[in-house]
């Protein structure tokens, strides 16, 4: 039986580890886990004072060697390396009483391949004084060993990829979410939209069950977090504002079947930070109540603040930060399409920029546009506009203004203008303006230019004037 046995059996005399606890003993040991530790060759003295008397077939078989002889002159191949650190379980059972034990170890076979074995002793009855008899059976569980190892290889590397992953990462259980829509399914409600605007609070009853799982690192430092639980008890500061509405076309998304969603949120950092996300949002498909959810984020802030930096440029004129040309054809076209009338045009040009530039240079021209468009910008409010049409040329839209109301508008920036002259001693800013005031039907083009002439004519007069006073200082 035991030659046949189809398991690897050993029969081995422990006496000598015996005599080796009984002397330890006698000195005084009674913590083993640390007297062991304290020198790491009293393990090697335990498994060395074990005897094998006889080991069967499978074991010859197992091991690869030919003969016991062969493998009782080889145990030192046999019982080596990391053998060693799984030893002690055994070692501590013996040492507290117990007759057997059961614990995982490592061999190797004659051949070198290393053998991940379950091991099972028990001291044979009539022996239990002397531990010469004990039977040890060894069963190969090396491929289950590897496949555990491998399974918490692949663990870790999933683990890994998504703690290290550049993008901001969160797993999610929106299972109550599923039921609550699945709740209003069965109030027999099919159009879903109309639902929420009648039932906003359904919306944030949603935001509140949404349970998060995990986060990623990125997550933590996106959002200036310095732990996950900082970041979880802090949700509420992270998600609002703006969120609620794009929440709610999330849901409808859900509601319609779409499992897969892109969109453009905004978040806020736990310092008040504007956040502009693009979330990525997935459903496993295997788990039907939504319970494992996985979105990505990524921070689009700079590419934002970029676009809208490209907007501003493309309506706006860098120097003066006021309109420019393009917007203000964009605004005429409009404003002709659709009023409000009367539709009152204010045309205002700078007097003696050329000369500033030709005798000061360009620097000394361009710091009196900025202050005038400092003027401008605080003379006219919305839904006026005004802009810098050309070098020295501004243009003022005033929608639903009559004469008098053009005529107050000029009056207003000369008064922020000579305020400006005071302020900024040096060069004096002067312009030239005229209005001209369009009903319904008119041509804008008509009014544009008898705006345009007005304002000619205003500085003709000024230049006459400054020619005169030159004369009679010359006089």
């Amino acid at each position: 039986m035991f030659d046949l046995a189809p398991v690897s059996l050993w029969m081995e005399d422990y006496s000598g580890l015996k005599q080796l606890f009984d002397r330890w003993r006698a000195d005084g040991v009674t913590d083993l886990l640390a007297y062991l530790r304290e020198d790491p060759e009293r393990v090697k003295r335990c498994s060395q004072s074990y005897k094998v008397l006889r080991v069967n077939q499978y074991t010859l078989e197992l091991f690869k060697a030919k003969d016991q002889q062969t493998l009782q002159d080889r145990l030192h191949e046999v019982f080596r390396g990391d053998m060693h650190d799984s030893i002690v379980a055994e070692l501590l059972a013996l040492w507290q009483g117990r007759q057997g034990f059961e614990t995982r170890s490592v061999n190797y076979a004659l051949d070198g391949r290393r053998l991940d074995v379950q091991v099972r002793a028990r001291v044979l009855p009539g022996y239990e004084d002397s531990w010469s008899r004990v039977l040890v059976s060894l069963e190969d569980v090396t491929a289950e060993v590897r496949s555990t190892q491998q399974l918490q290889r692949s663990e870790q590397y999933a683990r890994d990829l998504f703690e290290h992953s550049p993008v901001s990462l969160w797993v999610e259980d929106f299972s109550e979410v599923r039921r609550l829509l699945d709740e209003v399914r069965a109030r027999g409600i099919t159009d879903f939209r109309t639902f929420l605007k009648v039932h906003p609070e359904f919306v944030t009853r949603c935001m509140q069950e949404i349970r998060v799982i995990d986060v990623n690192r990125q997550t933590l430092e996106m959002f200036g977090a310095g732990s996950k639980s900082e970041l979880l008890q802090n949700l509420s500061r992270v998600f609002r504002g703006e969120m609620y509405d794009s929440f709610a076309e999330q849901l409808i998304d859900l509601w319609d079947g779409k499992l897969v969603q892109q969109r453009e949120v905004v978040n806020y950092s736990l310092n008040g930070e504007v956040l502009h996300i693009h979330l990525e949002f997935s459903i496993n498909r295997l788990a039907d109540n939504w319970e494992l959810v996985l979105l990505s984020l990524v921070d689009i802030t700079a590419r934002k603040k970029a676009e809208a930096y490209l907007e501003y440029l493309g309506k706006h004129d860098v120097l003066t930060q006021l309109r420019n040309r393009a917007f203000y054809m964009e605004e005429l076209n409009r404003l002709s399409r659709k009023g409000p009338w009367p539709l009152a045009v204010v045309a205002i040009d700078m007097n003696g920029l050329k000369a500033v530039n030709d005798e000061h240079g360009h620097a000394a021209g361009d710091a009196m546009l900025r202050r005038l468009g400092e003027v401008l910008a605080k003379a006219v409010d919305d839904p006026a506009c005004v802009a810098r049409i050309g070098g020295d040329e501004f243009m003022v839209l005033l929608p639903a203004t009559d004469e008098r109301g053009a005529l107050a508008m000029q009056e207003r920036i000369v008064s922020l203008l000579d305020l400006n002259n005071q302020f900024y001693p040096g060069h004096t800013i002067h312009l030239a303006m005229g209005h001209a005031v369009g009903q319904e039907g008119s041509s804008m083009e008509a009014v544009v230019h008898r705006a345009d002439q007005a304002m000619y004519t205003d500085k003709l007069r000024f230049y006459d004037d400054k020619d005169r006073n030159r004369r009679a200082v010359a006089v």
